[in-house]
């Protein structure tokens, strides 16, 4: 039985680990966080490819995967609609993801605790070496270890992410805490506001223990704000003790007053529906927003997927279910070609493009997003056509546009 290693337990690890283990291979994943990974409740878009990719992994999905929506609607300043538009999703999060796809893998096979320190390889077999002196060996290792992944420093130390100028924050209000006009406006629809040059989008989730019932849900947000890379950035990252974070600053450290002036700026420029959801949000948190491109995803028998091969801006919708497919072609590929080195180059063959165009869609939803309003004056009418593209272009399934090359609207070029 032929030996693969993953290394990253996250949701792209868990996809290719159950998938391989399920067609027969001896599969052991390496994760260096110790503990249950958290998603802090952020919010996942599912696509139909998802829901085929957690089939594959061996988990039943059924009504309980999330909470629908049918309609999408962009809310101006004065918390009025400027349109609305039917889209029938899912919408689930990152947590519940995590917890099915843990829950269908061995834990004797999911080893924590264990960052990558080296990687070699030769003509038959690639090899480990944790940073608690623990050794790996196998036919094949697939990184899914994220932005910073360990393994692709190693392999591709010139494949750095790159700032896109621009923050998000984040957070799940509970249903239960807000107003019945928030309630009634909003809190069921895929919602969205565009002030000059940002964005703010929301949709609602499931609540603690995974509770879809009505009452007992979140709504989850996400506010696309610009920030200066060299001070706006870096005091963002810093919390009250002035520790600074250049990898991402943990949820809990934030600067509350960091916290406050975003109240006070939602205020100001927010739809009042999502200035109250910000104010009782209990732990907003920040995340930068960066784009990984690569050249090459496979290194002889190492292959890198989801965010270690590819990260695209979270406006596409799409890196679990991206994640998802390459777990899928991955196993495929090596059904078809043996635990080899060319099931991995087959693996590049068909996904290296389709990877590069997701990053490439989410800089032009990017682009779009900061160059709307920013100058000039705010008229209705270029309001609303901007509403309608923003709602007709986010966080949609693109599926058959990769497999036309059309990611990227031939306007846009």
């Amino acid at each position: 039985m032929a030996k693969i290693l993953v290394v990253g337990g996250s949701l792209g690890g868990l996809f290719v680990a159950n998938i391989l283990l399920r067609q027969g291979h001896d599969v052991t994943l390496l994760e260096k966080a110790t503990g249950s990974l958290d998603g802090r409740g952020a919010g996942i878009v599912t696509h139909d490819a998802l829901a085929q990719a957690l089939r594959a992994a061996g988990v039943s999905v059924d009504h309980t995967l999330g909470v629908p929506v049918t309609q999408r609607v962009t809310l101006g300043s004065d918390g009025q609609s400027l349109g609305e538009m039917e889209l029938p999703q899912i919408l689930t999060s990152w947590s519940r993801l995590y917890h099915m796809l843990k829950e269908a893998f061995p834990v004797e096979r999911y080893l924590q605790g264990k960052t990558v320190k080296t990687v070699m390889q030769d003509a038959n077999a690639v090899e480990v070496h944790c940073e608690d002196g623990s050794q790996y060996k196998a036919e094949l290792l697939i990184a899914s270890d994220g932005i910073r992944s360990g393994v692709r420093a190693q392999v591709a130390p010139d494949i750095q992410p790159e700032y896109a100028g621009y923050i998000a924050w984040r957070g799940v209000c509970d249903e239960a805490c807000l107003s019945q006009y928030t309630l009634e406006t909003l809190f069921n629809r895929f919602g969205f506001c565009l002030p000059n040059g940002e964005q703010m989008l929301g949709y609602p989730v499931a609540g603690s223990g995974n509770d879809t019932r009505p009452g007992k849900r979140r709504y989850n947000f996400v506010w696309y704000r610009p920030a200066s890379e060299q001070e706006e950035l870096v005091s963002l990252l810093t919390d009250d003790d002035g520790h600074y974070y250049p990898t991402g600053i943990p949820p809990l450290k934030v600067s509350w007053k960091h916290i406050a002036h975003m109240r006070k700026v939602a205020r100001d420029i927010l739809a009042p529906q999502y200035a109250e959801i910000l104010e009782k949000t209990a732990s907003p948190f920040l995340q930068a927003i960066y784009d990984v491109r690569s050249e090459q995803i496979v290194f002889g028998r190492i292959a890198l997927m989801g965010d270690a091969a590819f990260v695209g801006r979270p406006h596409v919708g799409m890196g679990v279910t991206k994640a998802g497919d390459e777990a899928i072609v991955i196993a495929k590929q090596i059904e078809t070609l043996g635990v080899t080195p060319e099931a991995l180059q087959a693996y590049s063959a068909e996904r290296l493009k389709l990877g590069q165009q997701v990053v490439a869609r989410a800089q032009y939803l990017g682009r779009y997003m900061q160059s709307q309003g920013s100058k000039g004056t705010r008229d209705a009418d270029n309001l609303k056509r901007n509403a309608g593209t923003v709602m007709a272009e986010t966080a949609i399934d693109i599926s058959d546009l990769l497999a036309q090359g059309k990611a990227v609207p031939e306007s846009a070029h």
